[in-house]
């Protein structure tokens, strides 16, 4: 078993987990996302960027330009929050638009993987 593996995998679906925990629901309802998922998404997002950043084969090039557009639509769903003085359903409904547009990055990011994963050799 490839530990570096298994750790690159288990973050990469922790944060397609953890976006998708975030997004589930009705998107103008304030009471259904909390802001503390939304930021845990955000920090395993980036661990997950991290560790793919080592990777210099095809295949690790789109995992890292996947997780990048997913960083950058935390990023941005997270600054929306912190900016915000008063959160309104429209507000809430960009934040989890942005997430939304992520779980599918990470999405992406899980199927390549998994992919990959079925197609090495052992």
């Amino acid at each position: 078993m490839n530990l570096q593996k298994v750790i690159s995998g288990f973050f990469f679906i922790l944060a397609m987990t953890l976006n998708f925990g975030f997004s589930y629901g009705d998107a103008q309802n304030i009471e259904m996302h909390t802001n503390y998922e939304l930021y845990a998404a955000l920090v395993v997002s980036l661990i997950a960027t991290i560790l793919k950043i080592g990777d210099k084969t095809q295949i690790g090039s789109v995992l890292l330009a996947s997780s990048l557009v997913a960083d950058i639509q935390l990023i941005a769903a997270v600054l929306i929050w912190t900016v915000t003085d008063s959160m309104d359903s429209a507000t809430m409904a960009t934040i989890v638009s942005l997430s939304g547009g992520a779980l599918m990055a990470n999405v992406t990011s899980v199927i390549l993987y998994i992919g990959e994963t079925l197609k090495s050799k052992r």
